[in-house]
């Protein structure tokens, strides 16, 4: 009997470990959900409960805001979703000095967590390249004493805190490995990789192919720049093959930022998308084009892909927007970037099917695969149990033997 209790033991340690592995190492886990920026500048949006709703039945499980809306921190509790919540930039200047910084965290993140699973606080966006050049210098301290105040309040191993920089913050990103920081900003630059590299945080990029192709349509290859199949570009120093340009964009920052002596940093992408609208100048957009970038991030996203750079490391990527926003200002396609509009229905398709059931008015699910690739994961997932139930009797049969 002893020696059956030690089979057995033996037994449930290696299934324990078997699964633990297959989870760590994605054999039983489907791809980490993509993010989505959920804008809220216009008159005419759903409610957050309404907007949660609509996540769920996407199972998209990962959203950022551009504030700290109660409404949306409300809403959002004992949901699955994640949370990065955002510092508007004139809040900087104020939030330098620790006391203001820790009575920020009490009123605006402590009361919400951990209901609300908020995992991030941007910090300002697009600070190092605002015109209003005075915010720079508050950027760092602001951060500091965000985290600070986080730390004091034992959130800081549970929220990140980082700012989202434009592409612009470049001088050189082709290719990817010439990338490097304009000079003008590397100084406060450094003290930021530093407070990256120190606290594991990532560093944010919005980028957005799009923008160079409507720039030079005639040099730019459209098929490049929606992830459609192309010969691509081969960095000649590096040798590396790139097959789409938000990949390139992505590696030119990590070239840059270990060009400035820091390394491990991760880079993730805090905003990308392509309008489905624009003006009669605004070349490319539309919604075939919207449409097909989308989809092929989607189809990206679901492969668990890295950058040529970091091949082994998933590439987060938020898409924007969630919503057509009425309000926002500038050219047409400014208000035209998202994959719904207000009153819920789809602008385009991207592999997003509705599904009526009786439980609800309509729930959704992300199509990214075919149907033949669908069946193929579930017969590899049976056919997974059924092998691990086959190993388990075999190690019973073992034991029972060695004491009968």
């Amino acid at each position: 009997m002893a020696l059956l209790c030690k089979r057995i033991a033996k037994i449930h340690i290696f299934l324990v470990f078997f699964l633990t592995f297959s989870d760590k190492y994605g054999f039983l886990r489907g791809v980490t959900s993509l993010g989505i920026n959920y804008g809220q500048v216009g008159n005419n949006l759903p409610q957050p409960e309404k907007v949660l709703d609509l996540m769920s039945s996407l199972k998209l499980t990962k959203a950022r805001i551009y504030d700290t809306n109660p409404q949306v921190l409300t809403a959002f509790a004992n949901s699955n979703v994640e949370l990065i919540v955002t510092v508007e930039n004139q809040m900087l200047a104020v939030l330098m000095d620790p006391q203001q910084a820790f009575q920020w965290v009490s009123s605006h993140i402590k009361p919400y967590f951990p209901a609300t699973r908020i995992t991030g606080i941007a910090v300002g966006n697009e600070v190092f390249t605002d015109s209003d050049t005075t915010l720079l210098a508050y950027l760092v301290p602001a951060i500091v004493s965000i985290h600070g105040a986080l730390a004091q309040l034992g959130l800081d191993s549970y929220i990140h805190v980082s700012t989202p920089n434009s592409l612009a913050v470049l001088t050189e990103s082709f290719p990817p490995s010439a990338g490097s920081f304009k000079t003008e900003v590397s100084g406060i630059m450094s003290q930021y990789l530093q407070f990256l590299s120190s606290t594991k945080a990532p560093f944010w990029i919005n980028a957005y192919p799009y923008f160079a192709y409507k720039d030079k349509p005639d040099e730019v290859p459209l098929d490049y720049v929606l992830f459609n199949p192309n010969s691509g570009m081969i960095d000649p120093h590096t040798n590396l093959h790139y097959d789409n340009m938000l990949y390139a964009q992505v590696d030119a920052v990590i070239f840059a930022i270990a060009r400035m002596g820091f390394d491990g940093i991760e880079v993730r992408v805090s905003e990308t998308g392509w309008p489905s609208k624009g003006d009669a100048d605004e070349v490319g957009a539309m919604v075939d084009n919207a449409a097909a970038y989308n989809k092929n991030i989607m189809r990206r996203q679901f492969k668990n892909e890295g950058t040529p750079a970091r091949p082994n490391m998933r590439l987060e990527i938020y898409l924007f927007a969630l919503f057509n926003e009425n309000m926002k200002p500038g050219p047409s396609s400014e208000r035209n970037y998202g994959l719904f509009q207000p009153d819920c229905t789809m602008v385009y398709n991207v592999g997003i099917s509705a599904l009526s059931s009786p439980s609800s008015t309509s729930s959704a699910s992300i199509s990214l695969t075919s149907s033949a690739t669908k069946v193929t994961n579930v017969e590899s997932l049976v056919y997974l149990k059924f092998m691990i139930f086959l190993t388990f009797l075999v190690f019973m049969r073992r034991a029972y033997r060695a004491i009968v």
